[in-house]
Order: C-alpha cells, then structure tokens, then sequence
C-alpha cells in the first residue's frame, strides 16, 4: 500500500512562507555586502560550480543547516553566532523559505529569504562570480 502524505511540500512551503520574510531580488541586491548582513547558499556544491555564486555568501548546504546553526552541535559555524541578518537562497526559492523557517524556528533573527533565488538574483543582475571546478 503506497503512502499517504499529509503535509507535502507545497503546504510546507506555504507555511513557511507565512512566517518569514521574502526579499524581492531589487531589495535582496541592495543589501548585498553590508556589513550588517550574511548571505547564505544553500545550494549544492555542484550547483555553484555551474551556476557561480554571489560574491561574499557562506555556502552552507541544506543538509548541514541545522547543525551548523546550534551552537551545541559538533558542527557548529560560528558564522551563525553572529548579531547579523542572514539572507538565505537557493537556486529558486524553495529550499531556502524552508531554510529561513527553520533557522527562525531555531531562534536565529533575523532572517529572510530571496523571492526566485539564484536565479532571480542572476536574471536581475545582482553580482555573480564564476563558479569552480573541483578538481
């Protein structure tokens, strides 16, 4: 019997989307390298290697989120104790509202997250640098 999911990912986006807060691109470009805030990819470490990647933001793969945000964790990032606002995105939006409601629901403020995500960003023309390969 196959299984019945109750909550799927579109009703999760939803509800964290009601939650957070959701910079436009125009908005997001603006706040880009002040010192006041932190820009975190969320996007696989292949991703940036094809895509590039927004000069100065802390990669941080979604995976890794919650235990680089507690400060009990072994994986702890000391990026994450900082008394800034973090900027989270992905490649279109979604990893990364479900990112900033998770951080939030941690206690890290404030956060917010990037309406289109990389994608946007780049369509938008925000500040890109060539992804690298690994070699």
């Amino acid at each position: 019997m196959p299984q019945t999911i109750t909550r799927g990912y579109k009703t999760l986006l939803d509800e964290a989307s009601a939650k957070i807060q959701t910079l436009p691109t125009q908005e997001a470009i603006a706040l880009h390298r002040r010192e006041d805030v932190v820009f975190v990819d969320l996007r696989d470490p292949r991703e940036l290697e094809r895509e590039g990647r927004i000069p100065g933001a802390v990669h941080c793969p979604r995976g890794m989120l919650e235990f680089w945000i507690d400060p009990e964790s072994p994986y702890h990032k000391p990026v994450f104790a900082q008394d800034k606002t973090f900027v989270f995105f992905c490649a279109a939006g979604w990893r990364s509202a479900l990112s900033a409601a998770t951080a939030q629901d941690m206690g890290l403020k404030p956060v917010a997250h990037i309406r289109g995500g990389f994608t946007a960003w780049k369509e938008a023309g925000g500040p890109v640098e060539p992804g690298e390969k690994k070699s």
